[in-house]
């Protein structure tokens, strides 16, 4: 074999090589697995070492003192330039010029953990089934959801559903409403026979016959009937606005820290449908992120472009304020406007209402808490008084038994206390 064919050779050998390593890097960059091009890569290494000491060139006249400065280095020292990393099964051919060291191989193998712990991280995917209680009541109601759901009183229903980001369809909302009320009738009633012709007791036996005539129990109990379904009907319809509205509070209160990362981004010039990406990507603002994801999704999965994206995003989210900065990102991107000045001044604005916003709630915090020390726990204890008097005493309060006022008021001071804490639910921001 000529030289030119131990170059063609070699030629082919470092050609093989490059395809290895693109191979390679898309790879890496997937998650895919390695081991196989790894080893094409070693072997290729191995071909590549055998073609050339098998190639012969001429030697080439130097003067004495180039010969006395080439001796000086080592051949060694040239063969150590090539990085060949083989594995420690793979048996050393005959043209290896030298052995790892221990630095090397341990190297080596913490490149091939490192390897392989990539290909073992997967991604994740959520299924999210139906839910069995929506799905029956649709199964039962689906007709007449339809018929209810084509009048005014449920249009703002569908807005609060969307803009609270619940996972139902108006018409299973509605079909649940209907179902839950269902149930609640048939409760009341089965509560309004109990009540009829038994009555509760604190003493042995708790639960005993009725004597009062069935007539004057049947004015006491009537409005079981009525209140609870009525009570169950008005809640399951207002959820979603309180949802919304619990939503709302959430939303602002991330939105000054999410303006400043998104000033920090924008001023690297980075297209504005990138700046959502990545702050859905770091994870740390989870109510917006879902807000940002919807933008996302209008862009790449329906084909929108960002600024209609941005517009209808903003008519479906349930801050008023993040509605204001959306329809604003739209109006400064079709003007040409300066973004990294735009998300500047609106984190300064929004950073300035969340402080007042919090100062807020710090007073209003103290005065509440005033009300509830004056009403959960003074009244109590002079109600309290109050019973011991009417005990001791032999008098009555409308026919009602001193254990019967004192039922009333332990639902009273529990009814007070889900009042203040649903309000301050609603109202007090939540740390995120």
């Amino acid at each position: 074999m000529t030289t030119s064919d131990d170059f063609k050779i070699l030629k082919q050998i470092i050609s093989r090589e490059a395809g290895i390593v693109k191979i390679l890097e898309n790879a890496i960059e997937k998650g895919k697995n390695q081991s196989e091009w790894i080893v094409e890569l070693k072997e290729a290494n191995n071909l590549l070492l055998q073609s050339l000491n098998r190639i012969n060139l001429p030697q080439k006249q130097t003067s004495s003192y180039s010969e006395k400065k080439s001796e000086k280095i080592p051949e060694k020292k040239a063969e150590e330039r090539m990085l060949i990393l083989p594995s420690k099964t793979e048996k050393v051919s005959e043209f290896r010029p030298y052995e790892l060291t221990k630095a090397e191989e341990r190297l080596e193998r913490e490149v091939i953990k490192r390897l392989k712990k990539k290909e073992k991280v997967a991604e994740k995917t959520k299924i999210r089934k139906p839910n069995p209680y929506v799905k029956q009541a649709s199964s039962v109601f689906s007709e007449v959801s339809l018929e209810l759901y084509k009048r005014k009183i449920f249009k703002t229903l569908k807005k609060d559903l969307i803009k609270a980001n619940l996972p139902f369809l108006p018409v299973s909302y509605i079909s649940t409403i209907l179902y839950t009320t269902m149930w609640s009738i048939l409760i009341s009633l089965i509560l309004f026979i109990f009540f009829l012709f038994f009555n509760l007791n604190f003493t042995l036996p708790i639960i005993e016959l009725s004597s009062t005539p069935i007539l004057s129990r049947l004015i006491k109990v009537i409005w079981i009937i009525l209140v609870i379904p009525i009570a169950t009907s008005i809640f399951m319809y207002s959820y979603p606005s309180m949802e919304r509205k619990s939503l709302e509070n959430r939303i602002n209160q991330e939105l000054p820290f999410v303006m400043i990362n998104m000033s920090a981004i924008s001023g690297s010039m980075i297209e504005p449908s990138k700046i959502f990406e990545i702050i859905v990507s770091t994870g740390e603002f989870p109510n917006i992120s879902r807000e940002f994801r919807k933008i996302i999704n209008e862009v790449n999965v329906h084909g929108y472009d960002l600024v209609s994206a941005l517009r209808e995003i903003a008519s479906n989210t349930s801050s008023r304020k993040l509605a204001e900065l959306l329809n604003g990102l739209a109006t400064s991107i079709t003007s040409g406007g300066d973004l990294p000045l735009f998300f500047e001044e609106k984190a300064k604005t929004f950073l300035f209402d969340y402080r007042l916003e919090r100062e807020r709630n710090t007073r209003a915090a103290e005065t509440f808490m005033d009300i509830y020390i004056s009403v959960v726990i003074a009244a109590p204890m002079m109600l309290m008084l109050l019973l011991m008097m009417i005990k001791f005493g032999g008098l009555g309060f409308c026919g009602l038994t001193t254990n019967a006022l004192t039922l009333i008021m332990i639902l009273g001071v529990v009814g007070i206390n889900i009042i203040f804490l649903t309000f301050l639910y609603l109202k007090q921001p939540t740390t995120s």
